[in-house]
């Protein structure tokens, strides 16, 4: 007999995201002990060596609750017992810029981040699923984001690749039961103060029993349709880009006047950053007051972008400087 269905979904997915990678590399998991991330981790310890690859695991203690280091101990011991050796903890603090879930990400990536390279891993799988890729889709939506934040969670990022973004939690759960392993429920994933554990438990649910079943597989496969469109337009804003530069260090407005407003945007983005202007402070209001310089130019003056730099419309040239007048 073969595998359970479920966990030859699980492997499937494991195997595709191996592709490419060079004889002998290492491939590393970072893993919770949840379901998601325990079930790829017994899944690249079963596919690695099969592929002629390398397998091991990474898991962070964030010493945010009571016996977190023990539960970490107990997937280090795990590991070889599922084909992974290297198996690290990595023990980090937690700061609190820019709330608990954006401190605990950052910090939990930098030590992944330091533990791959010092192991020359070629690669590092994450644990997240499809619904983890709709829970992402619906909290951007209710920003208001454009389409690169609708096309949620990218399968690949740097060394980083995410194996699972096309199989349901109840299909990580049922993997898990099927090999006998025991995951963690992580109590911050039903937590209320969590924006996540509440679009889970509550907007996801109330979205299902209203629509209809499917709520989380369309939310995922809007991101995959919104990623490949977002993918499209940046490979134009790009060309774009480096037209309206020409020799300057401005962008030329006759250029970006004859762009549709969705690659223009993004040209104008691209010139902020290079300006100096932080991406995670530049919003789209920013960029649309920008904008006008362009399309509805009276005169205006100087726009004020975030970290003292300005835009300003100059003998058909769209400058971005400090200490603007």
């Amino acid at each position: 007999m073969g595998p359970h269905p479920a966990v030859a979904d699980v492997r499937r997915a494991v195997r595709a995201s191996l592709t490419g990678l060079e004889p002998g590399a290492l491939a590393l998991v970072a893993c919770s002990g949840g379901a998601d991330s325990l079930a790829l981790a017994a899944c690249l310890g079963f596919a690695a060596p099969r592929l002629g690859l390398r397998a091991g695991l990474l898991t962070v203690d964030h010493g945010l609750q009571p016996g977190s280091a023990e539960r970490a101990h107990d997937l280090v011991r795990l590991a070889p017992a599922l084909g992974l050796d290297p198996a690290e903890l990595l023990t980090v603090t937690v700061g609190r810029a820019g709330g608990p879930e954006a401190a605990a990400r950052d910090v939990r990536y930098r030590a992944l981040d330091e533990a791959a390279t010092r192991l020359g891993a070629a690669v590092v799988l994450l644990g997240h699923t499809l619904n983890d890729q709709a829970e992402t889709v619906l909290m951007r939506l209710s920003r208001g984001s454009g389409s690169r934040s609708l096309a949620g969670m990218p399968e690949r990022f740097g060394r980083y690749r995410r194996p699972l973004l096309g199989v349901s939690r109840t299909r990580t759960e049922q993997a898990c039961a099927a090999l006998g392993l025991e995951p963690w429920k992580d109590p911050h994933n039903v937590d209320q103060a969590f924006t996540r554990a509440r679009v889970r438990s509550e907007a996801l649910p109330v979205l299902e029993a209203t629509l209809g079943p499917g709520v989380a597989e369309a939310l995922a496969r809007t991101a995959r349709l919104c990623r490949d469109d977002a993918d499209a337009l940046d490979d134009w804003a790009d060309a774009a880009y480096a037209e309206a530069r020409g020799l300057g260090a401005g962008l030329d407005v006759a250029v970006l006047a004859r762009l549709p407003g969705a690659v223009r945007r993004r040209v104008i983005q691209r010139a902020a950053v290079a300006a100096g202007v932080p991406a995670s402070a530049l919003a789209a209001v920013h960029i649309e007051e920008v904008e006008r310089l362009v399309t509805e130019w009276r005169g205006q003056r100087a726009v004020d972008l975030p970290g003292g730099v300005g835009a300003v419309r100059r003998y058909g040239t769209l400058i971005f400087a400090s200490n603007l007048s």
